[in-house]
């Protein structure tokens, strides 16, 4: 929001210098963008009325000037602007003048342009016209019939012909951003400020006038216009009437708060509704009565499919939900974002009717965002204008144009609002204000605070020197933030001043302690970045085409998204539900910028579509995702990696499972990993394993590359760290070799996982040290070389005791694998 220090000072009178009251308003809670001196950086460049244009005899787009500057001679110019014209009241920068620039596409500079006299084509020159951006404003704020050309001044400046411009414009001004958070809609306005100023410093407040005094009573405003609201998303509608309007250009005054403001004048009616809108922050648009069919405004939905062309020109598709303005036969506006072509003001327009209204906030919101159309108006409906205003802000458009004598006014106003707005009551705690900032305000105080925020204070419980009494208080209307006991906890706390509030530790008796899940997150970072691996983070929003990088199925359960509703674009239109994505274009970033290896880990969270309750929240997890590239990577690195984590994080003897059908890895490298709940049923952690070549080429990778990805969810349901210490054994162990001869396709994993079944007291563990292949054991089969440990914790086991358990494991694996003990 940009005010104008001048402007201001209209609504209230300021005391402090300009640093002071921005530090003012910053400690009461208004977040203070830029402050800048409007107009600065001038010098020498002086008001002038060109009374003479002639071709210029050696160049057809060049005409010459002679200007009045207030002197006897005649200043020579030689120009090139298409709107010059004779009579025209222009900024003359004279020989010897600087102007902040830029110039003929030179740069702005901190010293200004320096204006010297010379000859265009074999012409004198003695100095330039100037435009509103050579003299350092903004393009998007000159008037418009200076956008293509020289700045033409108004014609009410004549009488100051000579005169130095910052002087005769009076640009001695601020213009101060403030950035105005989503709550605080009241504070898009001017007066929303001036309140905010008053509450900061005490200073008076001066609403504007809003009486009329020659209203024509021949006539009322329901005589010309009649107004149907036949949709709930229009809350409020005001319509006034004005004839014998005259459209000219605006006075100066009123231009210069536009352009302080950041908004172009344009002619007199629309600046008048422009300048209401920034003053009071209710959006105002003007219908030119010939546009009306019927004299009939009626505010109902779009026609689903309809084309409607809006001001800026351009033919919009609408739909069934988007609020329209229409006359007895068409539509001729979109409620809260544009008007239409077919109902604009024109130079002949003679009668206006006025629209003043308040709109549902998410209604304009969802119109707005599907048109990609956003402008002032919506950008203030969207957070919410208050109904209150409209005839308020109505009645003071007509007060304008009145005073500058550009139409007639008719007596009264069509006004239809159904359920008025009122003030809603809430009950304030002095004694919990006072808890929550750690301060001692008496009741009194917090009630003087509240009222100067425009807000009605019944003390109902206590007396006014009291610090625990209760209080209920009714805020204005406009303020739409002020709904519950917290919101007055940081009125008080803003405006009675952040720097006074006592430090103080907050006072507690609880131990914070770290969840289970915080804590095998920690730990699974301490691990990963023991062994070397890299931690990166990226965000969780995603896109659809994501997954079809990684080879992901259309069917697949990884494509149960979480939609976003209101995406920035295509590519983060929805959440994440695996990492390895993000983990490859990380990857693949690093190898584009020639890193030789990269090993590197993600801890992040994954969503998933609520597949139980319909509309129900979506499922939220954590995983954890490596990824490596580099000379010595490989699959049983990797596994050693994974391995080693799961060992950490308390899952004891995970199974390694091939996995051929998975796309997103390499169908002979690529394992499930789970392990035996102790109901004995298989529970999948995760998958690892080479990734595809396709997806690594969807990557512009041509080099291994390797990943895993593990559920944190599983592994934390299963996760046993406790660690149990035993003395060291008295009595020795034994051990077995054995070599079975097993098909080629069946996995070291699933031998390993039927030795587990049903684990006898003496059997103490397994491990694969040798695999052969050749012709001792014939075509597509494999020797695989087992040591089996046995021991006893209280006795020396005799060869028959193992060889029981020893039998049992042997005859279970050739009943479930046809596993084969080869002769020794």
């Amino acid at each position: 929001m940009l005010v104008s220090w001048k402007w201001l000072n209209d609504y209230i009178k300021i005391d402090e210098n300009i640093v002071d009251y921005c530090n003012g308003m910053i400690m009461s809670g208004s977040n203070l963008e830029t402050c800048q001196k409007f107009g600065e950086g001038i010098h020498g460049v002086v008001i002038g009325k060109i009374e003479k244009i002639e071709k210029h005899p050696n160049a057809d787009k060049l005409v010459i000037c002679q200007l009045n500057v207030g002197k006897e001679d005649r200043v020579q110019i030689v120009t090139g602007a298409k709107n010059a014209f004779e009579g025209a009241i222009v900024p003359v920068a004279l020989d010897g003048s600087k102007i902040p620039g830029p110039l003929h596409g030179q740069p702005k500079t901190e010293d200004g342009v320096k204006i010297s006299a010379g000859e265009l084509r074999g012409e004198k020159s003695l100095g330039m016209l100037c435009s509103t951006t050579e003299l350092g404003f903004d393009d998007k704020v000159a008037p418009m019939a200076s956008r293509e050309g020289i700045w033409i001044l108004p014609s009410e400046l004549e009488p100051k012909l000579g005169m130095e411009l910052p002087d005769a414009l009076d640009l001695s001004d601020y213009t101060i951003d403030f950035e105005i958070t989503p709550n605080r809609p009241d504070c898009l306005s001017m007066i929303g400020m001036a309140r905010e100023t008053r509450a900061t410093f005490g200073n008076e407040l001066k609403l504007p006038e809003t009486g009329l005094s020659k209203e024509d009573q021949s006539q009322r405003a329901g005589d010309i216009i009649k107004v149907e609201v036949k949709a709930d998303d229009c809350l409020r509608y005001t319509a006034r009437v004005i004839k014998d309007v005259k459209i000219g250009e605006s006075p100066w005054w009123l231009q210069q708060r536009l352009m302080a403001a950041g908004m172009r004048p344009i002619n007199v009616i629309v600046d008048i509704t422009n300048f209401v809108m920034l003053e009071y922050g209710q959006p105002l648009h003007a219908f030119d009565i010939r546009s009306i069919a019927e004299q009939k405004i009626v505010v109902e939905h779009a026609d689903q499919g309809e084309v409607f062309k809006t001001l800026d020109g351009k033919e919009r598709k609408l739909d069934k939900d988007m609020l329209m303005i229409k006359d007895g036969e068409k539509s001729v506006a979109i409620a809260g974002v544009m008007g239409g072509m077919n109902s604009e003001i024109e130079e002949d327009t003679e009668t206006v009717v006025l629209e003043s209204a308040c709109f549902d906030s998410d209604s304009v919101r969802a119109t707005s965002k599907k048109l990609g159309l956003r402008t002032e108006a919506s950008g203030r409906y969207e957070k919410g204008v208050d109904p209150n205003l409209a005839k308020t802000a109505a009645d003071r458009f007509c007060y304008l144009v009145e005073k500058l004598g550009v139409g007639t006014v008719l007596a009264g106003a069509v006004d239809v609002y159904k359920a008025p707005k009122v003030s809603e009551p809430v009950l304030v705690r002095a004694k919990r204000i006072n808890k929550v900032l750690g301060t001692k305000i008496t009741a009194g105080e917090m009630a003087d605070i509240f009222q100067t925020l425009e807000c009605k204070v019944d003390i109902t419980d206590g007396k006014p020197g009291d610090l625990d009494a209760v209080m209920t208080v009714y805020p204005p209307t406009v303020r739409q933030d002020l709904s519950k006991e917290v919101d007055f906890v940081e009125e008080v706390a803003r405006i009675y001043g952040y720097d006074k509030l006592p430090m103080e530790l907050p006072k507690s008796n609880s131990i914070p302690e770290m969840t289970q899940s915080w804590i095998l997150r920690k730990k699974a970072k301490d691990v990963l970045t023991a062994i070397g691996m890299n931690e990166i983070q990226t965000i969780s929003f995603a896109s659809p085409g994501d997954l079809d990088k990684v080879n992901i199925q259309e069917d697949a359960i990884e494509r149960a998204f979480v939609k976003i509703i209101n995406p920035l674009g295509e590519d983060t239109s929805i959440l994440r539900t695996i990492l390895l994505p993000d983990m490859m274009e990380v990857l693949a970033r690093n190898y584009s910028r020639s890193q030789d290896e990269v090993q590197a880990f993600e801890i992040g969270t994954t969503f998933m579509k609520n597949f139980i309750e319909e509309g129900g929240l979506p499922y939220e997890d954590f995983n954890i995702c490596l990824g490596a590239f580099g000379e010595n990577e490989d699959f049983f690195l990797m596994k050693a990696r994974v391995e080693t984590l799961l060992r950490e994080l308390g899952i004891k003897k995970p199974i390694f499972t091939a996995e051929k059908d998975y796309p997103s890895y390499h169908p002979g490298r690529c394992a499930r990993v789970s392990v035996l709940a102790e109901n004995g049923e298989e529970v999948e952690l995760a998958i690892m394993g080479q990734v595809h070549p396709d997806v690594a080429e969807n990557y512009n990778m041509d080099v291994p590359v390797y990943a895993a990805e593990l559920m944190m969810g599983p592994i934390e349901e299963l996760s046993n760290r406790e660690i149990s210490y035993k003395r060291p054994p008295k009595f020795p162990g034994t051990s077995r070799d054995i070599a079975l001869t097993v098909d080629e396709d069946v996995a070291a994993g699933e031998i390993l996982k039927v030795i587990y079944e049903d684990e006898a007291e003496i059997f103490k563990g397994a491990k694969i040290f040798d695999i052969y292949r050749g012709k001792q054991v014939g075509e597509n089969k494999k020797s695989v070389a087992i040591r089996l440990f046995y021991a006893h914790d209280d006795k020396t086991l005799t060869d028959a005791e193992v060889l029981s358990v020893h039998q049992v494991i042997l005859q279970r694996l050739a009943d479930k694998l046809q596993a084969i003990l080869r002769e020794q």
